[in-house]
């Protein structure tokens, strides 16, 4: 078995830049210090600003004290569509009460996943998700923020639950990985893309397509972490500091200035989530 590889060294600093999606709890955050930890090792490369987010209901609670631990942190709370089996009427209620936290910023991550239901114990089946993914529609339009979308593997799904509901004024999706027509798709339809280190795969073609035809207003970056370190460290922990590996990269994609494409992502981070 092989040993787990090294976590990347700090990359050359890159500023302003929020990290419009990450789970501070699984990057082995529990406390007021600790979130401050990784959120110092952060901001000393440049990334000032990061969105912590939920996918269940014990994640959401932390994640919206970890939001008044630190204030250069903020939450997003959902129930992930994998769990959404969970979503009963307690964890509405609750769920609606932390929705309406001020530091809370979107309603998130919901949405559908297809790759899972059938892989994975206790996974929510297609028809749940899809259920309950109406109800977090709904939930983000009562507290007017934005919904943030997990997609994976139902790009026709996903967009036609959204036009039968009816979108938020705001929909972010988190993650993208579809190809370039999804991205067309979402474009037109004003819907926010954001890329995780995944685009810097050497092999992800499809979605390094689709990552240039995104328009300079409807693009975030983000890291997932602990999840989708970057290109070339693959394989070692992710963390908010290793954002600028992830825009670098997807700045090469695109012809742009790394510099520029920070400001330009962070203004829209700060738009979009209204920070």
């Amino acid at each position: 078995m092989s040993a787990k590889r090294e976590a990347p060294a700090p990359p050359e600093p890159l500023t302003p830049l929020v990290d419009a999606h990450t789970h501070l709890d699984s990057c082995g955050a529990s406390d007021a210090d600790s979130v401050a930890v990784v959120v110092d090792r952060a901001a000393a490369v440049g990334v000032g600003t990061i969105v912590t987010v939920a996918d269940d209901l014990a994640a959401a609670r932390w994640a919206v004290r970890a939001a008044h631990w630190d204030h250069r942190v903020y939450a997003a709370v959902a129930l992930h569509p994998t769990r959404a089996n969970a979503l009963d009427d307690a964890a509405k209620a609750e769920l609606e009460e932390l929705a309406g936290d001020p530091r809370v910023v979107a309603v998130g991550e919901t949405g559908l996943d297809y790759y899972w239901p059938g892989k994975l114990d206790g996974c929510a089946d297609i028809e749940t998700q899809i259920e309950g993914f109406r109800w977090h529609i709904d939930l983000a339009k009562r507290v007017r923020k934005p919904l943030m979308i997990h997609n994976r593997e139902a790009d026709h799904d996903l967009l036609t639950v959204l036009l039968d509901e009816g979108a938020p004024s705001k929909v972010i999706f988190h993650c993208f990985s579809s190809d370039t027509n999804m991205a067309l798709s979402c474009v037109d339809e004003g819907y926010v893309l954001s890329f995780s280190g995944t685009v810097s795969f050497k092999n992800a073609h499809d979605l390094r397509e689709a990552a240039q035809v995104v328009p300079d207003d409807q693009i975030l970056v983000e890291t997932d972490a602990p999840y989708l370190t970057p290109h070339p460290f693959r394989g070692a922990p992710n963390e908010p500091y290793c954002l600028p590996y992830t825009v670098r990269a997807l700045a090469e994609l695109r012809n742009q200035d790394p510099v520029e494409l920070a400001r330009i992502t962070t203004a829209n981070a700060r738009r979009v989530y209204g920070i």
